[in-house]
């Protein structure tokens, strides 16, 4: 059985701009079975959010996009702390489906970066969440 748990809104604007996009990929793992028991956005510098996964977890940041590894501490307002933290690559702004492929699967693509500040139009893609 899985479960759904979406991140709660972010009371910061610029943050919260990612809660669709998060929301949508616990949706993928959830269609994947798997199970996600916490799910939450953090601070700005960059801009994270974090999936917990029984005793791992997937961190997403703005500027390196999806790792994943084993959950040692975090929560809202808190950096998420992984160890053996592997990065999955493939774009800081992964579809979904894909990153719940990936996930499921321990596979990785190529490591993908974006420049802090960079006006790429990542935001503009998060809205469409």
């Amino acid at each position: 059985m899985s479960y759904l748990v979406y991140p709660a809104h972010h009371p910061d604007r610029e943050i919260d701009t990612a809660h669709g996009y998060i929301s949508t990929t616990v949706e993928a793992l959830a269609r994947l079975g798997v199970r996600v028991d916490h799910s939450w956005l953090d601070p700005r510098g960059p801009i994270d959010a974090t999936i917990v996964t029984g005793g791992d977890a997937l961190v997403w940041d703005e500027w390196t996009g999806w790792r994943a590894g084993t959950f040692l501490s975090g929560t809202q307002g808190e950096r998420t702390v992984l160890r053996d933290a592997v990065q999955l690559g493939g774009s800081v702004l992964l579809e979904p489906e894909r990153l719940a492929d990936l996930y499921a699967h321990g596979s990785t693509l190529p490591f993908v970066t974006r420049e802090p500040e960079a006006r790429d139009g990542l935001f503009d893609r998060l809205r469409r969440y």
